[in-house]
């Protein structure tokens, strides 16, 4: 499996909570906050519902 690095670009201000819950989820706290993760169908799911909000590189 890949890994991936997601760091959060945009914050949570006006969005919504789902939105709130899936960058949660990805364990991010606030913009510029990063984390790495393998690249699984599920967090292939989070990664695009909040795509507009977060930047992924892989590693």
């Amino acid at each position: 499996m890949k890994k991936v690095r997601i760091t959060q670009v945009k914050g949570l201000i006006h969005s919504l909570p789902k939105h709130r819950a899936n960058i949660a989820s990805l364990g991010l706290h606030g913009i510029g906050t990063s984390n790495e993760m393998t690249l699984t169908p599920a967090i292939q799911g989070i990664i695009n519902a909040v795509r507009h909000m977060i930047k992924v590189e892989e590693i």
